[in-house]
């Protein structure tokens, strides 16, 4: 079977396109990832590092082919093996949702820094995760703190479907309640007003004019509602701002991500809401603001 490995690891090598926010995936560990696809045992790019690689039929070799020409043919990686890694879990992956991203991560870790610092004093933590697709930042919070209820929402009925399985495959479907609607409205007869003491959102935030000059990988197999922010790429994030004043309990926190260039921009909007104090942003490993913090008055 080396040989048939060596020869695709030639084709991927020279053939491969990686998206810069995709550094982890490499045409060594790609092939890895599609040749444990279509053998039975499917795993996220990163797992299959550190997979042994089994026999191949005959059948199995015609269906590598097929997938390492889809993929170098644009489609993700991830749709083609149904997984993904974020924050340690193994994930469903699909078209149904953005694909979850490495940079999603700063925003993961914080959440889930402060939920474990509000769960010190606080009995079963209600937490709220809005935009949710996959329903990655959610689960990781569920997964970080199991006395957490955690409620989310997605405006997509496939996202919410493919966060459902995602909850029952890491088992965590008892601790997480999804929702279908826009933003935070599909939560407002679930008896959270001013109970809530982390709300969490990845909203879409790419200003419509530019998704044209995204990557095919991303704009012809990712749905556009997960990335498609409007005029600006801010406009549902304004939105956010003002109906989470709503859901906060004093002293809740408001966490969410923004795109390169938008942090300061939208860091001023939330001081101008008047709601908020110790507002702050987070920074990637480039000091770019990805993530906006604020503690509701």
């Amino acid at each position: 079977m080396q040989d048939v490995f060596d020869k695709y690891l030639a084709q991927l090598s020279e053939n491969l396109s990686i998206l810069p926010d995709k550094d982890e995936e490499s045409p060594h560990n790609t092939l890895k990832a599609l040749w444990l696809a279509v053998s039975g045992s499917p795993v996220s790019v990163l797992k299959a590092e550190s997979c042994e690689l089994p026999e191949l039929s005959d059948d199995d070799i015609v269906e590598l082919e097929d997938l390492i020409e889809k993929r170098l043919n644009n489609v993700p990686l991830a749709h083609l093996t149904g997984r993904q890694l974020f924050m340690g879990m193994e994930m469903l992956a699909g078209p149904e949702a953005l694909i979850p991203r490495k940079e999603t991560e700063i925003l993961g870790r914080a959440a889930i820094e402060l939920l474990l610092e509000i769960s010190d004093s606080v009995d079963s933590p209600r937490v709220v995760d809005v935009c949710t697709g996959a329903g990655n930042i959610a689960l990781a919070m569920a997964d970080a703190d199991k006395s957490a209820r955690v409620f989310a929402a997605d405006l997509s009925e496939d996202a919410v479907g493919l966060a459902r399985k995602n909850a029952d495959f890491l088992g965590l479907s008892s601790q997480v309640e999804f929702f279908c609607g826009d933003l935070l409205t599909p939560l407002d007869n679930a008896g959270l007003y001013e109970k809530v003491h982390l709300l969490t959102c990845n909203p879409p935030y790419i200003s419509t004019a530019k998704v044209s000059d995204m990557p095919e990988e991303i704009s012809e197999h990712e749905p556009s509602m997960a990335f498609d922010g409007g005029a600006f790429g801010v406009n549902l994030i304004r939105t956010l701002i003002a109906d989470a004043e709503r859901f906060l309990c004093k002293n809740g926190y408001l966490l969410f991500e923004v795109g390169l260039g938008q942090g300061n921009l939208i860091r001023k909007q939330v001081e101008k809401a008047g709601a908020y104090k110790n507002i702050k942003t987070l920074n990637d490993d480039a000091g770019n603001p990805r993530v906006v913090m604020a503690q509701k008055t």
